[in-house]
């Protein structure tokens, strides 16, 4: 991180004084230049892909320290003098797993060509007892499989020549794992938030309730629910097979006087008390008045399979484990001191109170704010606790059954027995990674889903795929709630970017600049806070340390009275009340004074909700959040000195962050907020500025010119198409052996760009060429979008894309010693060698550069015919062999591009084949411009007959496909491409017009244009350059009278897609349906 040096200190100093005195309100509001600058030194930070990485670097520099800190004891039921303890674990680099190899360093390219797991060991400290002495020993307990890009990759932190020499894309983000070869990325997940109270209503039962799903550190999860029922309210969860009558559920937890249980629910409201009356009432038609009734009463309903095994216990015991462990867990109990839960039951009651006398009190489950997302550092973190305890289990059973032993000839050593257990672990990661599947019993989670194979059909398409979330939502119901738009989405969700049918608005995918928090330790956040002036019954003494070390004790003697007081605001942090502030918004403005002052992680987050007259104060991990730019006195304290600065990279954006001049505000804090668009917008009660408009779209919608121009729809269908399109897919593509490889052979950065496209490297990687458009009528063969196409176009390459196949074999060697083997082509009666074994050289393998066709054979393969026989002598030449030859299936002959020869983990040699076919447009072929607007070949026309300008040149004669600046007048005059004008009006894409005038003015004047959204080149100074080469005079060269037509000749993108028709099976007529009727 570049840190300032003084003389810069000073120059920062210098700016920040110039600009903060003696600046009058009513002054104008200079516009802050490239401001924007202020996207690419955040993506260098935070961003896109790096909510994975920073995810995954939390969970093994933390969240497994703090799991095995849990579990960090192994005991022996045989032995009671045995004891094993963990007392430090260490993930390490990524290695071979091989006992043959010198050197075990390994790279991710090596992974992927080998179909091994990039994964590193996982080493613990153990000390444990040995006879009578205690011995300290570090030991591999499994491997972890490694994120790319992570703090434990060999990629972070290389440099662009190192990372070429290690075989790798510097433009690869990373954030995905290789696992048995192949790379797989834990996608996003969507869950509800744990910890916070959700209010619901059922209009048609009548019913309003509000949940809790708690969630401790400890992994216990279970959902509370204070509901209305015949006008009565009950506490309901599934450790109980009856619902629970509020007023003994507080009697239950300490509150025996009617009076403090109708304060502590109803307050002093007439409204509230009337409602909850009834449920008073039911109470002592009960015959419940005391603790000990309440706690009877509810033991008597706790679920058997709660219970302990052994004796029974009295049912006030279960009652008391039951609230005191399971319902609301995450709310502590300090010595059976239920103090605090009884307020929080208490607190979600006047929740259902308060909803049930008016509806807008009622919370929205889809408000992104109510979201968590989950990652892959929450994920792994589930699955390592799981297979953590799994393995403690195991060694301890391992253990007892030595320790059983009544003569054992040497002292039993714990080491030898872990010796024997790793695999447990490793197995366990790469089953869940590879499957999908997280399948833990220990916290009742089956999922499916999780993990997917990155699509490596562009490289747009990889980038979207780490960008996306996954919804638990089934999609299959029909309900348009969770699909719909949310206000709430803007600027951290993009509003374009999702797919059609029934997955539409389920998954989603992340903004340009949003990032996702991850766990912050809110131990320091609340003694903050209590400095900050938060206080529980009465403004005693706050540096107490009592106070300070167990701040749940100040609101725990807090009265109905004191608590919903009419100046009074409750003080949450993630969920749990903690304390009572009767200046809420001095509380407030301190505590952001601090946090931008960087005396607390940036990310934490708090806000007033004046409905529930509480404070949130958020740190938990999950949260999505985004940074704008802080507006303070009517003036944003970012000026264009400040980006001067940024722009000679004496600062970061870290800088920004340090200095209180960039802030991060998550989707609840902006409700307590006034952000505005542009400068021109703020106001004197403005807080805050937008850094730039374009960035509420996600980085796939980004790449569409002028999308603010387009109708809705087309915006998305482009998003699901845009990623399907053939081009470039990395800088090592050529050395990748991939299932399946869609490359362009002459790709082409397109002539209109946005800023998006720089952002995120998609210029350098670019999918699809830069095509002459006619917008014209051309014959019937264009009808329903059909595009005509130039053959000589085609001839020189336009659209021209290959496809390679990997083909893969094992060697292998069986148990009974026999083995696999390759042999050379073998000769007819003849002594001729037969036509589908040409290719096959000595080594029984196909020649770089050979022709395959269909049939032939490429890899000699020969297997014993009994690989289960025992009666091998080790003679290979006595074992009778079978052939078992790859032969090439496909009905399109191609070329053999690579042949590899390796081995795997197992020792079994590998071989893998790519196979190349290089293909042409032919009819049929699907195309598609930027604008979702696609189409198929219906007619490809020699270049005599297409039309041509009038210049007498014929159109396909001077195609320039490599050729993107030029100023040559011969460039405008070749037609590659025919497009029906009838394709513009019904769907309203504005946006493809403007692309079409801002390509023809590049290609005149030399220069790329920007297209970027609410920006780029305006549609007056796109014309300008054109002036009167707007219209060209074109005549159709197909008939014998020339018809003269004047239209406009442009430059246009166009995506070349689905270029891999069926390659067998069935055949059909069905051209005759587009030939133009008489």
């Amino acid at each position: 991180m570049a840190i300032p040096m003084e003389e810069d200190q000073n120059e920062w100093d210098q700016i920040n004084a110039r600009n903060w005195k003696g600046i009058g309100l009513t002054d104008p509001i200079k516009s802050v230049e490239d401001k924007w600058l202020l996207l690419p030194a955040f993506l260098k930070v935070k961003g896109l892909v790096k909510q994975h990485i920073d995810s995954f670097n939390y969970f093994v520099e933390q969240d497994i320290k703090n799991i095995v800190k849990a579990n960090n004891k192994v005991t022996s039921d045989v032995d009671p003098r045995f004891w094993l303890k963990y007392t430090d674990i260490n993930v390490g680099f990524p290695d071979r797993n091989e006992m043959s190899s010198i050197d075990k360093k390994v790279t991710p390219n090596e992974c992927r060509l080998r179909d091994i797991t990039y994964a590193a060991p996982i080493m613990v400290t153990i000390q444990y007892t040995r006879g009578r002495s205690i011995v300290q020993r570090n030991v591999n307990i499994g491997r972890l499989p490694i994120m790319l890009r992570s703090s434990k990759c060999v990629l972070t932190g290389r440099s662009e020549a190192e990372l070429a020499r290690m075989i790798e894309c510097p433009l690869d983000p990373g954030g995905y794992f290789v696992v048995k070869g192949t790379e797989k990325v834990i996608l996003v997940q969507e869950q509800l938030s744990k910890n916070r109270i959700i209010v619901e209503t059922d209009t048609v039962k009548g019913i309003v309730q509000a949940s809790c799903t708690s969630s401790t550190h400890g992994g216990l999860k279970s959902k509370t629910y204070v509901a209305t029922k015949k006008g009565k309210i009950y506490l309901r969860h599934n450790c109980v097979h009856e619902d629970i009558p509020i007023a003994i559920a507080l009697k239950a937890l300490g509150i025996q006087s009617d009076k403090e249980i109708l304060l502590l629910t109803a307050g002093n409201t007439e409204a509230y008390k009337s409602a909850f009356s009834a449920s008073l009432e039911e109470a002592a038609k009960l015959g419940v008045f005391t603790r000990h009734q309440a706690l009877e009463y509810i033991g008597s309903r706790v679920k058997i399979n709660r219970r302990v095994m052994g004796p029974r216990r009295p049912a006030w015991e279960e009652a008391l484990e039951a609230l005191a462990t399971i319902v609301l867990a995450h709310v502590p109990v300090n010595a059976l001191d239920f103090r605090s839960k009884a307020i929080f039951v208490a607190t979600m009651t006047r929740r259902v109170l308060m909803a049930m006398e008016d509806e807008k009190m009622v919370d929205d489950r889809d408000y992104v704010g109510n979201k968590r997302l989950e990652l892959a550092g929450q994920l792994l973190a589930l699955l390592f606790e799981d297979l953590f305890k799994t393995y403690n289990t195991n060694l301890k059973s391992a253990i007892d059954k030595v320790l059983k032993k009544p003569s054992r000839t040497s002292e039993f050593d714990a080491f030898n027995t872990m010796q024997f257990q790793g695999d447990h672990l490793t197995s366990g990661f790469v089953r869940a990674i590879s499957t999908g599947n997280w399948s833990l019993k220990r916290f009742k989670m089956e999922r499916a889903g999780v993990t997917h194979v990155l699509s490596r059909l562009s490289f747009i398409s990889a980038l979207g795929m780490m960008t996306r979330i996954s919804s638990q939502f089934e999609k299959t119901r029909k309900v348009s709630g969770p699909r719909a738009l949310q206000p709430s989405q803007w600027g951290v969700l993009c509003p374009s970017d999702t797919p059609e049918g029934e997955a539409c608005g389920l998954v989603k995918n992340l903004a340009l600049m949003t990032h996702i928090t991850t766990d912050v330790d809110e131990e320091p956040i609340i003694r903050l806070a209590f400095m900050l002036g938060v206080e529980g019954t009465s403004i005693g003494n706050l540096t107490t340390p009592k106070r300070l070390i167990a701040p749940f004790l100040d609101i725990s003697l807090a009265t109905g009275t004191e608590i919903y007081g009419p100046h009074t605001f409750v003080v949450n942090v993630n969920g749990t009340i903690i304390g009572l502030t009767r200046y809420p918004t001095r509380f407030v403005a301190q505590f952001r004074k601090l946090r931008r002052a960087r005396r607390m992680s940036e990310f934490v987050s708090i806000y007033i909700n004046n409905h529930h007259h509480a404070v949130h104060i958020a740190s938990d991990g999950g949260r999505i959040c985004r940074p704008t730019i802080i507006v303070e006195d009517g003036r944003p304290k970012v000026t264009s000195e400040h980006i001067a600065l940024l722009k000679k990279g004496t600062v970061t954006f870290d800088d920004f962050l340090r200095r209180g001049l960039v802030e991060y505000l998550d989707v609840n804090e902006e409700n307590d907020t006034y952000i505005a668009l542009y400068e021109s917008d703020i106001v004197p009660a403005t807080t805050h500025l937008e850094i730039e408009p374009f960035t509420l779209l996600g980085a796939v919608a980004g790449l569409i010119p002028y999308p603010h121009h387009n109708q809705s729809p087309r915006n998305t269908y482009q998003c699901a198409m845009g990623k399907q399109a053939i081009g470039a897919i990395a800088y090592n593509q050529l050395n990748r052996i991939d299932t399946l490889l869609y490359l362009l052979v002459y790709p082409q950065q397109p002539m209109v760009k946005t800023k998006t496209i720089e952002l995120i490297g998609y210029d350098r990687l670019p999918a699809g060429q830069n095509a002459t458009v006619a917008v014209m009528s051309f014959s019937g063969y264009d009808i329903e979008d059909a595009l005509i196409l130039n053959k000589a176009s085609l001839d020189r390459g336009y659209g021209r894309c290959q496809v390679l196949r990997k083909n893969v074999t094992l060697i292998r060697k069986y148990p009974n010693g026999t083995f696999d083997r390759l042999a050379d082509a073998p000769l007819d009666e003849n002594g001729q060698v037969a036509k589908k074994y040409d290719i096959i050289q000595m080594d029984g393998l196909a020649g770089v550069g050979e022709r395959v066709d269909p049939g032939d054979i490429y890899i000699n393969k020969q297997s014993p015919t009994n690989a289960t026989d025992n009666t091998f002598t080790g003679q290979a030449a006595s074992v009778p062999y079978k052939n078992t030859p790859m032969t090439y299936k496909s009905p399109v002959a191609g070329n053999i591009d690579k042949v590899m020869i390796s081995d795997t983990e197992n020792d079994q040699t590998l071989i893998k084949v790519l196979i190349r076919q290089t293909r042409r447009p032919e009819l049929g072929d699907k195309f598609s411009s930027r604008h979702g607007q696609k189409g198929v070949c219906g007619l490809i026309v020699n270049q005599e007959d297409m039309p041509f300008n009038d210049r007498g040149i014929n159109p396909g004669g001077c195609f320039r496909i490599c050729t993107i600046k030029t100023r040559s007048a011969d460039v405008e005059s070749g037609t590659d491409t025919i497009m029906n004008p009838h394709g513009f009006p019904s769907r309203m894409t504005v946006g493809k017009m403007i692309e079409l005038l801002a390509g023809k003015a590049g290609v005149l004047s030399g220069n790329l244009q920007y297209g970027t959204a609410f920006g780029g080149s305006k549609v007056g100074g796109t014309s300008a350059p054109i002036g009167r080469r707007l219209t060209d005079v074109l005549g159709r060269g197909h008939e014998s009278d020339i018809d003269r037509e004047r239209l406009q000749l442009c430059r246009q993108r166009y995506v070349d897609e689905w270029y891999h028709r069926r390659a067998s099976g069935g055949l059909r007529l069905f051209w005759a349906d587009l030939l133009p009727s008489e």
